[in-house]
């Protein structure tokens, strides 16, 4: 177990192009930290240089207290999982866990000892013997992490290690991480496109968009408080809903106007928003804010078209249209019937609304 320090990395490739941008960041000892984005936001490469198979551009990488700027991958204490397993297809299970401890020639029982060890805790005992192209999808990567456990590195990497994988392995495999991580207590550091593998597993999440940390903070914050519109867009399944408009006063208090519509602010975010009056903001509301089951009594309401409807099974997504164009969605118990075409007005819980800066997208804080 390590601590990780990441302080101002850049990595430019020639001709200029800047994949990771002044990148700073602390993974605690013991930490399980998700760095996620959508695909080109400088993720995997940071994870790249972390691992010392990208060099960086300027910055600094320190691992347990030791700059690494100018050391060997192999020479970094870390273990990396990559998306496609990277087994020797050749190799039986043993042997392809055995591999790496083999070339540092550690001691033949102490192997052994190892990699048993390993596969009692990844349910691997049955298929020590086995090939490769014996193995489903989800024993090939647990082998690949097992092959990582062996080594009994001060840092575990992992590259978007179920992106390969059926939607129900995933679940499993997300299920079995977190286990491992739990029993190992140790250093991990995880790339994902996926927000809900970062949601589930991360102590912390990074958010990150053109080479560039957008917020860090764990799952729940991040989902209840974003930073900015593109967190709040991103981070989410639907994503937020967003409606730009202007504040202004009425009736003593404030309110926001947008399109056709217009909601009263909420007292408490008076004092936040009263340097913002008669300025473009931005409106934020999750869909399970939108219906009435919030337990909230409802202050406002959105009216619109109904456009789609999805039924999840455990619960209904409702796709709206409004007057002015906006595109809204309500998270909805499944047993409420919506039919397309219909117009409706869904109540909205105020006491979940968001504001941000229109002109630059922040978050603005209430007290």
């Amino acid at each position: 177990m390590a601590e990780v320090v990441l302080e101002k990395v850049c990595k430019r490739y020639e001709g200029g192009s800047l994949a990771v941008d002044r990148f700073s960041l602390v993974i605690r000892n013991g930490e399980f930290l998700v760095l996620v984005g959508p695909s080109g936001c400088g993720k995997s490469t940071t994870l790249r240089m972390i691992a010392g198979l990208e060099e960086i551009s300027s910055g600094s990488i320190s691992i347990g207290g030791r700059c690494v700027n100018a050391v060997p991958p192999k020479d970094r204490d870390i273990a990396m999982v990559f998306q496609n397993y990277a087994l020797y297809p050749h190799m039986t299970v043993f042997e392809n866990m055995a591999f790496g401890l083999k070339l540092r020639h550690v001691p033949r029982r102490e192997i052994a000892e190892r990699v048993n060890e390993a596969s009692s805790i990844l349910g691997l005992d049955s298929l020590l013997q086995r090939l490769p192209k014996q193995l489903s999808g989800g024993q090939r990567q647990r082998v690949a992490v097992g092959r990582a456990i062996v080594r009994k590195p001060k840092v575990f990497l992992f590259d978007e290690p179920l992106s390969n994988l059926d939607a129900k392995m995933r679940v499993e495999m997300r299920g079995e991480l977190s286990r491992l991580h739990r029993k190992l207590g140790a250093t991990m550091v995880y790339v994902t496109h996926d927000q809900v593998e970062a949601m589930t597993m991360g102590d912390r999440i990074v958010v990150m968009s053109g080479g560039t940390i957008q917020q860090v903070a764990a799952p729940l914050e991040v989902y209840q408080r974003p930073a900015n519109l593109f967190v709040a867009g991103f981070i989410g399944t639907p994503p937020m809903n967003v409606v730009r408009g202007r504040l202004g006063r009425s009736d003593g208090g404030l309110v926001f106007r947008f399109g056709a519509g217009a909601v009263p602010v909420p007292e408490p975010w008076h004092p936040a928003l009263e340097p913002f009056l008669e300025r473009d903001l931005a409106m934020g509301v999750r869909p399970e804010a939108l219906g009435g089951e919030g337990g909230a009594a409802p202050e406002a309401s959105f009216s619109g078209t109904v456009d789609v409807v999805e039924p999840m099974g455990s619960e209904t997504y409702v796709q709206l249209v409004g007057a002015s164009g906006d595109r809204w969605v309500a998270r909805v118990h499944p047993e409420r019937v919506f039919t397309p075409g219909a117009a409706v007005a869904l109540p909205m819980d105020l006491s979940q609304v968001r504001f941000f800066d229109g002109a630059s997208g922040a978050a603005i804080v209430r007290d």
